[in-house]
């Protein structure tokens, strides 16, 4: 059942990376996600066609959390591996992106801490 339940949370945290997405590209604005041209809090502005670059990369972030959450619910023998890789590559995104995605580099180090220490306090990993 926890496998489930964490399954779904990697998916919805995919989900959540389309929001890097439809800001950058203009296609929404949120209250706590501005449209906005720059990143590293407002250090290093990129233009319009830059912002729009790394909307693209939330998007492969979002891909890569779906599909280790689905390879997760399926036991497969290659989510765990995908999972740490996609997290890393998040966390460089969190960076880019902060302050709106702090939540999300906070959420991503809880990932990875789980992935890497969890074995030590009991924790097993299915299909690894």
């Amino acid at each position: 059942m926890i496998t489930k339940i964490a399954a779904i949370f990697l998916i919805l945290h995919g989900l959540i990376h389309l929001i890097g997405f439809l800001v950058s590209w203009g296609l929404v604005e949120i209250d706590s996600f501005k449209y906005g041209t720059s990143i590293l809090a407002g250090k290093v502005d990129l233009g319009r066609t830059g912002i729009r670059r790394v909307g693209i990369l939330w998007v492969v972030g979002a891909i890569g959390f779906v599909i280790a959450g689905v390879g997760l619910w399926l036991v497969t023998p290659w989510w765990f591996t995908l999972l740490i890789g996609v997290t890393l590559y998040s966390l460089v995104l969190c960076i880019l992106g902060w302050p709106d995605s702090q939540y999300g580099f906070y959420i991503n180090l809880v990932i990875l801490g789980v992935l890497l220490f969890g074995e030590r306090f009991g924790l097993s990993f299915p299909g690894r």
